[in-house]
């Protein structure tokens, strides 16, 4: 069986359909259904049920996946690994990052990795931190741009940058007023105790989202469980509705250096100074290839050169 037959099989599986999976393969329906048929007589038994929409794997086919999976995994670190022997640098690349880091990190990072590595095709994934680091474990990207805490059993990681964690309110909001915060992120920021904010609702981040947990902690140190008015998982929108006085949130200094509401809201500094340090991240086991290597090497010494410019 040809690799590129696990690779047919496994895209009827993430498609659910034979036609979709025709369509994104740029092949026939009748040539896949066809091969799917001669697949299944040599298994021996059917690997999807044809009675369900979306098409489900049987019992069977769900152990075939597995092993297909395997395999293309094997062929695709051999590969590289060939890639990598003969010096090339070369190869794709699927890196894991929240929409906020895409945005405001690796946009000013990839024009410099590209002009440098124009052999290294990279795909982004985007998602919230916990279905990003499920990925690179699973073994569906590679590398991911993530914060600590992360599993260390699982994970081996290089430090990229620290980022404060700054306190925003809206301007009309009476500590505000209370302790003349300025509408200006940068320079010393007056340093305000989170339990004045007991009575104040709050935009959180989705529980899926590290900086979700981080204000809860903080809170918790302030003697409170935060009055939460809405949850989002985009930063932006947090802080424009909080510019916009619909309560306080906690954001990291790298997005209020970068991203200005139309309204300005008001800045404060907490007095534990909480950070968040960012850091690149891959399965512990896994083969790093040459472009990997390459990718981690460089965006280490780009935060490096880049230091409090972040």
């Amino acid at each position: 069986m040809e690799i590129r037959h696990f690779h047919y099989i496994w895209t009827i599986y993430e498609t659910g359909s034979i036609s979709r999976a025709a369509q994104q393969l740029y092949i026939s329906q009748p040539s896949l259904s066809q091969l799917l048929k001669s697949v299944e007589k040599k298994v021996g038994a059917p690997l999807f049920d044809r009675s369900t929409q979306p098409l489900r794997p049987t019992t069977i086919g769900r152990k075939y996946l597995v092993a297909a999976k395997h395999i293309m995994e094997i062929d695709a670190e051999f590969r590289q690994y060939v890639e990598d022997e003969l010096g090339c640098a070369q190869g794709n690349l699927i890196v894991g990052s929240s929409p906020f880091r895409s945005t405001y990190f690796l946009a000013s990072f990839l024009p410099q990795f590209q002009a440098q590595y124009p052999g290294i095709r990279l795909q982004l994934a985007e998602h919230t931190s916990k279905r990003l680091e499920e990925a690179v474990l699973s073994g569906d990207v590679d590398l991911i741009i993530a914060t600590q805490p992360v599993d260390t059993e699982a994970f081996a990681c290089a430090e990229l940058y620290a980022e404060e964690m700054i306190l925003v309110l809206p301007a009309n909001h009476p500590l505000s007023k209370a302790y003349n915060l300025p509408q200006d992120c940068r320079g010393n920021l007056p340093v305000l105790p989170i339990s004045l904010l007991k009575d104040t609702p709050f935009i959180q981040m989705h529980s899926e989202q590290k900086l979700h947990h981080q204000l809860l902690s903080i809170c918790e140190e302030g003697g409170f469980t935060p009055k939460i008015y809405l949850q989002t998982r985009s930063m932006e929108t947090a802080l424009t509705l909080a510019s916009a006085g619909l309560g306080a949130t906690l954001m990291p200094m790298t997005l209020l250096r970068a991203f200005h509401p139309q309204t300005p809201p008001c800045f404060a500094a907490l007095p534990m100074r909480p950070c968040r340090h960012a850091l690149v991240a891959w399965r512990k086991k896994a083969y790093l290839s040459h472009a990997a290597r390459a990718f981690i090497d460089s965006l280490v010494n780009y935060c490096r050169d880049k230091g409090d410019d972040l």
